[in-house]
């Protein structure tokens, strides 16, 4: 895609969200807590399972909140800290895995990994945003 297709692009996007709530990273954001909830809510690991889902929460309040800032970089900046709760419950899912070896969670940490692509996506569009 060229920069003239990629801006007319973008702006088509732009013109088709109008809030957070249309955004596919939100979504799949909000679906990951939902699956997480699932997936854990039977854990004895308490301490663990309340970190996991704490993390897992924080990804799409983070997108949502910094959606509702009245500024550009505002928004880059809770993106990141979402990006940053992604590699968190990541971080989490991986060490769970290694403490409970019957536990499956790929499906889960290849989620966080796609998730984390879009929000980085998503950052640099808002930067060359900034940038014009």
């Amino acid at each position: 895609m060229n920069d003239e297709t990629q801006a007319l692009h973008t702006d088509h996007l732009n013109e088709m969200i109008k809030t957070f709530e249309d955004l596919d990273v939100w979504k799949r954001a909000c679906q990951l807590a939902v699956d997480i909830y699932k997936v854990f809510q039977n854990s004895k690991d308490y301490s663990l399972k309340d970190q996991i889902q704490r993390a897992s929460v924080s990804i799409s309040s983070n997108i949502a909140e910094g959606a509702e800032r009245d500024s550009t970089p505002d928004y880059i900046k809770f993106l990141r800290y979402s990006k940053g709760s992604c590699a968190e419950l990541r971080t989490q899912l991986y060490i769970h895995q290694r403490i409970h070896s019957s536990t499956d969670l790929s499906h889960l940490i290849k989620e966080t990994k796609d998730i984390s692509a879009m929000l980085q996506a998503l950052i640099n569009s808002l930067q060359r945003k900034l940038a014009k």
